[in-house]
């Protein structure tokens, strides 16, 4: 799952990009309105984590425009502990959820799981489709019958994505788009090889290939 983190800390930000990389999700930055504004278009994000108070055009301003553009993207806002009233106008504006700072990343790292489950029409804890529950703390995954397997990063990363989406056809370009980070050197061939370790890992049928399409998540238990 691809982040876009919209803040200007910059020590807030080498913080929390480090704990959600770890999290397993790639993080875009942004550190001002306007630039946010048009990343948020980009149509590449599975969620935004918006910072009201940035230089250039404000938070609130941005996810107005977004919203105001029929732009759906999750958005969780951060505010300053005390302004319950940005938490009001966030809302007012389209916010999905906010969060009050200070915080911890771990109540981040929730609160973005459970938005992502929900948008995705999951219920908000452990994530269970197909006899496959992924324990996104251990980026782990069981199957029906209790055997855990271990997954690599980039497995872990894939695997979500696709139980987020089951049964629907997922192209490499946008696995590809939405498992790595700006920065990062993507060769959708290396999708192709995961999917086949994946595959290694939780059965052959699990990922069906969709020639010229991309994959779908059928699962199955093993």
């Amino acid at each position: 799952m691809r982040l876009l983190l919209i803040e200007d800390d910059t020590d807030l930000v080498r913080l929390l990009k480090k704990d959600l990389e770890k999290a397993g999700f790639a993080v875009d930055i942004a550190s001002d309105g306007i630039e946010a504004e048009f990343l948020g278009f980009e149509g590449i994000y599975d969620c935004a984590i918006l910072d009201l108070g940035l230089p250039l055009r404000s938070g609130l301003e941005v996810l107005k425009n977004w919203r105001a553009k029929e732009n759906t993207l999750p958005v969780l806002i951060l505010t300053a502990r005390d302004a319950w009233y940005e938490k009001v106008d966030g809302f007012k504006a389209g916010a999905d959820d906010y969060l009050a700072k200070p915080f911890y990343s771990e109540e981040l790292l929730l609160r973005i799981q459970a938005l992502l489950h929900r948008v995705n029409q999951h219920s908000a804890g452990l994530l269970q489709v197909a006899g496959f529950s992924l324990d996104e703390e251990m980026q782990t995954v069981a199957t029906a019958n209790h055997k855990k397997i271990e997954l690599t990063g980039i497995e872990f990363k894939l695997l979500r994505y696709l139980l987020l989406h089951p049964e629907k056809i997922i192209s490499k370009a946008t696995l590809t788009e939405h498992i790595y980070d700006a920065d990062s050197d993507k060769d959708s061939n290396v999708i192709e090889v995961y999917i086949r370790h994946l595959r290694r890992k939780l059965g052959n049928s699990v990922i069906e290939t969709r020639r010229g399409q991309g994959y779908v998540f059928k699962g199955n238990s093993v």
